[in-house]
Formats: structure tokens, sequence, C-alpha cells
């Protein structure tokens, strides 16, 4: 969305903890154009956007053009600098990359959601913002646009290639389950009982299940942010979930070490409509341990479950019997139509 010149306003200073770079004041980026970029590592819509983010800073970086991406937290553990250095190295993000755990950038450029893109100026006025996935195109064609602005002449390279089918300006996605919290700040279980907030509690199971909406059943314990197994006397934690999408993914975080006399890390059993993930509709996480399809939970973020062929709905079901298993949310992404 073009901003016109009644409601373009000076870009705030970007605050916070500066990962890869010197803090970069608003007076010291002007004159150049800066793509401000609100993600979390966890947010499967903001690693969609990635590969187009990795490709304008090679592209234009010499240029002039300073991309920066600021790290909003979703959940507690995507506060600690570690764990976003991390995920950084995985998604090959040589920009610069600043940390804004109190919220102070977002609330500065009354950002909304993630991911979220907010093109400034070479004289510091914000002229262009796109919350969500999807207008490639036209945030490139605005990077050169202002690049020219600014006295730069940009290459004569195509803009960059779709990554993706559902990244092209006519595609149509078809209905999809929406993204499921499941602590009980934000989350809405499918059981009966509701949630029992701030203890261990045994979930019965419940049949029939409703689509979209999650399901215990065992021992968990219910917080603000998530479920976490605690399995007893050899029983398992269990969650299923009806859903319709062509891809599922699930935040997750092994076993605190600091707070259980287990090891940091934790296997869960993957099953979809009653079976093991046949090879070609496995996530990149899963893979194959005797006759089922597994998930090595090792670290905290977010991990991919199912890729489908085809996007009709099914139940997805995964348990443990490691205790300490965080389990935070559900996202999907939507089958396109014709793809």
């Amino acid at each position: 969305m073009w901003l016109d010149s009644r409601e373009r306003i000076h870009a705030p200073e970007i605050t916070g903890e500066w990962v890869n770079s010197p803090p970069l004041t608003a007076r010291e980026l002007r004159g150049r154009v800066t793509l401000v970029d609100f993600w979390d590592y966890t947010c499967v819509n903001c690693l969609r956007t990635l590969p187009y983010l990795r490709e304008w800073h090679r592209r234009y970086a010499s240029l002039g053009l300073a991309v920066i991406g600021v790290h909003a937290p979703e959940f507690q553990f995507a506060r600690d600098r570690a764990n976003v250095e991390r995920a950084m190295r995985s998604q090959g993000l040589e920009y610069t990359v600043v940390l804004d755990n109190e919220y102070r950038t977002w609330r500065a450029f009354a950002n909304r959601c993630w991911p979220a893109k907010h093109l400034v100026d070479a004289r510091g006025y914000v002229r262009y913002v796109h919350f969500g996935e999807g207008q490639y195109g036209e945030t490139e064609e605005g990077i050169r646009l202002l690049l020219a602005e600014a006295g730069v002449t940009a290459p004569a390279e195509p803009l960059v290639e779709p990554v993706r089918p559902s990244d092209r300006p006519d595609a149509r996605c078809l209905p999809a389950t929406t993204e499921l919290y499941l602590g009980y700040a934000r989350g809405l279980l499918g059981n009966g009982s509701g949630y029992v907030e701030e203890q261990v509690q045994d979930y019965a199971a419940s049949d029939p299940r409703l689509p979209d909406v999650a399901y215990l059943e065992g021992p968990w314990f219910a917080g603000r942010e998530l479920v976490a197994a605690c399995p007893l006397l050899g029983r398992v934690s269990r969650l299923r979930l009806r859903y319709t999408a062509a891809e599922v993914n699930l935040v997750m975080a092994p076993p605190d070490p600091a707070g259980l006399p287990v090891e940091g890390r934790a296997t869960v059993i993957v099953r979809q409509d009653g079976q093991p993930l046949p090879p070609e509709d496995r996530g990149e996480d899963v893979m194959a341990l005797g006759d089922e399809t597994v998930i090595d939970v090792c670290e905290p973020r977010m991990y991919s479950l199912a890729r489908n062929r085809e996007a009709g709905p099914s139940e997805l079901e995964i348990w443990t019997r490691k205790p300490g298993l965080e389990v935070y949310a559900f996202t999907f992404v939507p089958c396109v139509e014709g793809a």
C-alpha cells in the first residue's frame, strides 16, 4: 500500500538489541532506502517471505538499500538472542537484524502483524507498507522506484520470480484451517472440560472431534503460551487435530534441562489419519523410525509436520512419553487452486 503525501511520516528510530550490526539511527540511514521487515522466526508466513528478502539484499544493498529485520518475538523463548541467531544462520540471513523484545519499534511504526514491510525513502519518510505475505513484485518495484528517486539506477534484470505457485499475483488459495494457539491465553480446546490452568490435568479422550480445534488426551500442563506433556507411569500425552491445509507446522520446544531431570530433546510420534506419514506427505522435519514417523525436537522452533499431496480434511495425531515437551501453536499453508 503506497501512502499519499498526507499519510507519510518520518520513520521512527529503530531500537532494541542489534544482533549483527552497530545501532543505526534514522540520521545514519538518511540517504539510503530502508526496508524494515517485522518478523518472528517461529512464524511460517515470515519464513515464507525470507527468500525474497535475501535476494533483495543481494541485489540492492550495494546500490543503497538497507534491509533491517526487526525480530518481534511471539513466544517467550523467541526473546533469547541465541535462538534468533541460530535461526538467522539456518535461514542464511546476512542483512541487519535487531531484537525488538519490548515491542518498542513495533509500536513506533504502528505495526499490526507478522510479517510486515515498511519502505522508507532516502529522506526518511515511510512511503509504502505491506502486511502479510504476497505483493512481492509490487514491493520490489517500490524498492526500485525509491532508489531511482535517490538517483540510483537499478539493474535491468527482471523482478524476482515467484518462489511458489501461491506467490503468483493471480493465485487463488483454497480455504484452510487458521493458526491455532495451544496456551490458554489465546487457545481454545475441543475438550469439554476446557483448560485447567497452570496445573497438570489428565484430559479425557473426546469423540466425536470437531474440525479446526485441538484436543488433548492424557496428562498435560496448561500454561499461558503452551501446553507441556506430563506423561506418568508409562502413559502418553497425546494431541489430536482435524484440519484442512496443504501444509501443517507446529511450534515446539524440547524439555528444559534446567527444570527437569531429562536431556533437552524429545521424540514425538506423528501420525496422519491413523497411519505413519508416507514419504511423499512428510514435512521436512519428519523421519522414519522403525514402523513410526517421528520428529526429534531438539531446539525451540517451528517444525514441519506434513506437506500433503492433497489438501483434503485429515486428522493429525502427535504423542510422546517425554515429560516437558512444550507445544505452542499450529500454523497452516493453504493449497493453491489448480496447482
